[in-house]
Formats: C-alpha cells, sequence, structure tokens
C-alpha cells in the first residue's frame, strides 16, 4: 500500500510539474502541427489504448503523422505493403513515411508524448510504467508471440507510464516480445528507487533521440 500511495503522491507532483513546463513548448507544438496540416487536429485521432486491468482509455498525444493515419495504416488498398512491415516491426516503422516533418522532430525528442501529463493527473497513467498498448496490437501480438500471454496480463496490472524500463532502455529498437517482458518485469518489481532510476534516465534519452525510430 505504501509503494501505491507513494507512487500516485510522485505521479501528481511530477505531472503537475511537468504539465506547467511544458505547456509553453506545447503551445509551439500545437501552432507547428496545425501550421503543416491546417485540416489535421492537433492530438492524435485514434488513441484508445490498454490500461490498467485491460480497462480502455483515450491516450492524449500530439499528432505526429498526416491526418487520419491511423486509419489509413489499417484500411488504404495502397498500404498493404507498409502495413504487413508495420506489423513485422512490432507496430513501428523507422523513419515512418506516414509521418510529418513536424512530427519526426517531435517524436525523436518525445515531445509528442507531454499531452500525458493530464492522462497521469486524470488517473489512467503513471510517470514510470509499462508502454501502453493499442487493443488491436495486444491481439495480434498475443497471435504472433502466444508464449508472452502470461506477461500481457502481468504487465496489465499496473498503470502504463509516460516513460518506463522499455523506452529508457531502447524504445522502438526492441521487438514485441522482448519489450512485454521489461514491462512485466517492472509490473512485478514495485520499486520506488527503479522508478527514481528511469526517471533520471528518461531526460538523457529524449534529448539524444536515441531508439525514437527517426533519424
Amino acid at each position: 500500500m505504501f509503494y501505491n500511495y507513494t507512487k500516485r503522491a510522485i505521479d501528481i507532483l511530477v505531472a503537475a510539474i511537468g504539465t506547467v513546463i511544458f505547456f509553453p513548448i506545447g503551445i509551439f507544438v500545437a501552432l507547428a502541427i496545425k501550421s503543416e496540416s491546417p485540416a489535421g487536429p492537433v492530438f492524435v485521432e485514434s488513441s484508445d489504448r490498454v490500461g490498467q486491468n485491460g480497462q480502455t482509455f483515450r491516450l492524449l498525444k500530439f499528432r505526429s503523422m498526416i491526418p487520419n493515419a491511423r486509419y489509413l495504416q489499417f484500411h488504404d488498398p495502397n498500404l498493404k505493403k507498409y502495413l504487413a512491415e508495420f506489423k513485422k516491426n512490432s507496430y513501428k516503422l523507422e523513419n515512418d513515411p506516414l509521418r510529418t516533418h513536424v512530427g519526426k522532430f517531435i517524436v525523436k525528442y518525445s515531445l509528442d508524448e507531454t499531452p500525458q501529463f493530464l492522462n497521469v493527473l486524470k488517473g489512467e497513467m503513471s510517470i514510470v510504467g509499462p508502454r501502453p498498448y493499442y487493443p488491436d496490437e495486444l491481439e495480434e501480438q498475443r497471435l504472433k508471440y502466444p508464449h508472452v500471454k502470461s506477461l500481457i496480463t502481468t504487465a496489465l496490472s499496473v498503470k502504463p507510464g509516460i516513460t518506463g524500463e522499455w523506452q529508457v532502455g531502447g524504445r522502438s529498437q526492441i521487438n514485441f516480445d522482448k519489450r512485454i517482458e521489461m514491462d512485466a518485469h517492472y509490473a512485478t518489481r514495485k520499486s520506488l528507487w527503479y522508478d527514481l532510476e528511469i526517471l533520471f534516465k528518461t531526460p538523457f534519452v529524449m534529448l539524444s533521440g536515441k531508439g525514437s525510430g527517426v533519424k
């Protein structure tokens, strides 16, 4: 209980500070997104993710791809080859052709993730935790890696995080089976010191752009 209450207190404190710090940057990011593609929204349109205990929630994230990209990825007949490669690479593509110029920059430095401080304040996410997965992504990966079903259940026993073990350990360079193993490991560890270690590493990973999938 001490861990849960203390972790929640840290979440609220860090998310509140992060919101204040990144709000001015967010204004510039939003203006840049609208300037490049005025017809598209500022935030990702289809962003339902799987949260703690399998509950879905809307993840807030700055749009880094062309408008309606999530729908096009799965339904545009001209993107069949792209979709196959996308799924093969654990729902991540290095230098994704659907990503905008602004999107490449904000993804490289994780600025697209900063609105998630609001998800943390709402209690849907934690500052540190497993990756917030798409519902269809988890279903697809369960079939591809049947041996990780128990790891998925373990990873979903805690709130997903803005940052986490896989985010500071390689991000898009890590395949799903290894990533979910890291997420499950984090979920069972329940260490505030480990949370602080991940938090300490996060700014350096953001500034380096390492593992973002963007060159």
